[in-house]
């Protein structure tokens, strides 16, 4: 079972917190606010935040854009994971990642049907890493956001997490770019 070694020193994270929105400026985003102050209560720092607009070339532009930045570990964003026309928050990521972490999907929607049902099915939340950082896009909704990070993202990005972490495989995630 999943467990908190104490006896390893924690590793902050550098994490990026992207809002979709057509509509929400930083003093509405309350799905922003939730995951900035969960990452920041967790021990980690906060590297950026935007919000962009509902269009794919705009937010995978901007994903883009923080995976080249070396002072950027991961980028979480949220809203437009959905299945209206406007959202299109999936594509763009898809169209960022060099790998898609499937597993990441499924998790999240096992956590939200423990909170929200079948209305789980919904959401289309996905994980991926690319240039050597982490995405991943979660629903608007500050719950969605509260749950993944607290059953996922927590876990995952705390390098003291065992069996296994997101953190510890960072120097990896672009070995294959690396010559021989």
């Amino acid at each position: 079972m999943s467990r908190i070694d104490d006896t390893k020193e924690f590793v902050p994270v550098r994490i990026a917190v992207l809002t979709v929105s057509d509509t929400r400026t930083l003093a509405e985003d309350r799905s922003g606010d939730t995951l900035v102050a969960r990452l920041t209560e967790a021990g980690h720092h906060l590297a950026d935040r935007a919000i962009v607009q509902d269009e794919r070339a705009e937010i995978a532009a901007r994903l883009r854009a923080w995976c080249a930045e070396p002072q950027i570990d991961v980028v979480i964003s949220t809203g437009g994971t959905g299945l209206t026309g406007r959202d299109v928050t999936v594509e763009a990521h898809r169209d960022v990642y060099e790998k898609e972490i499937e597993a990441f999907g499924t998790v999240f929607t096992i956590v939200s049907m423990n909170k929200i049902g079948t209305s789980a099915v919904q959401s289309r939340a996905t994980g991926g890493v690319a240039m050597g950082t982490y995405l991943f896009a979660l629903p608007g909704s500050p719950g969605a956001c509260r749950d993944a990070w607290d059953e996922i993202l927590g876990p995952q990005l705390d390098y003291r997490h065992r069996p296994c972490n997101f953190v510890e495989i960072f120097p990896r995630l672009d070995e294959h770019k690396r010559r021989k």
